[in-house]
């Protein structure tokens, strides 16, 4: 995919630190709507405080976020997030249908039914959200992003807690979210062969912007070196 496109994040010189820890430094890149934005970095490397920062929840000391023309607070109403770990009272008696109608009240029967069928979760729609495995509860939180019809979807190591064919499975409906709907979607990830197969873009951060662009173009083997700053053996395969 061009670049050349509308550019629906736009992130200037940004800086993040918490007290004297430097967590990145004057980071940029132009996000294009339609993207299948890749974070990916060492642990303690900044990927999920980036996350953060463009969701609007975080302020970075220096540099900018543009998302959708505004500052990223003013357009949540354009954006949805399925975090990495989402905690809950697992003895609430609440089924699937009952949390997804408690947290969303617009949207329709049919797009409800969308959501069921796509995510492949009509099965647990009565099922009390807390009996849930780990996949199953990713599921419905997808499902629950998209009924929110956002320009952007966030996530944060989506793929933690899933098995090897789940993973194919979920990165299968999210490319369904980006092509059928044109989400915009921004994924932080350890899985680099995922990213090279999956992503339109990848983000390489280490405290510092190491790369961006197209995985085929930037990620190779003394990129990945010098983001992990070790010899990491690097695989570009397809599923």
């Amino acid at each position: 995919m061009s670049d050349k496109r509308d550019v629906i994040i736009k992130v200037n010189n940004l800086s993040m630190s918490y007290g004297e820890h430097e967590i990145f430094k004057n980071v940029n890149v132009s996000i294009p709507r339609g993207a299948v934005l890749a974070i990916i970095g060492p642990n303690g490397c900044g990927k999920t405080t980036f996350l953060k920062v463009l969701l609007g929840l975080i302020e970075p000391i220096g540099g900018e976020v543009i998302v959708c023309g505004n500052k990223p607070k003013e357009v949540r109403n354009k954006v949805a997030y399925v975090p990495q770990k989402f905690t809950f009272d697992q003895t609430m008696p609440i089924t699937v249908f009952e949390f997804l109608k408690l947290s969303l009240t617009d949207f329709t029967q049919s797009e409800y039914e969308e959501a069921m069928d796509h995510f492949k979760i009509a099965h647990i729609n009565n099922t009390i959200i807390g009996k849930l495995s780990g996949g199953q509860l990713q599921r419905v939180l997808l499902a629950r992003a998209f009924l929110q019809k956002p320009e952007i979807l966030y996530l944060d190591e989506p793929e933690a807690g899933i098995d090897i064919g789940g993973e194919r499975d979920f990165y299968d409906m999210i490319a369904h979210l980006n092509n059928k709907h044109n989400m915009t979607i921004i994924f932080v990830s350890h899985e680099v062969d995922i990213v090279s197969d999956k992503a339109t873009h990848v983000l390489c951060l280490n405290k510092k912007h190491v790369c961006f662009g197209a995985p085929r173009n930037v990620l190779n083997q003394k990129t990945i070196n010098k983001l992990y700053q070790t010899e990491v053996d690097f695989f570009n395969h397809k599923h």
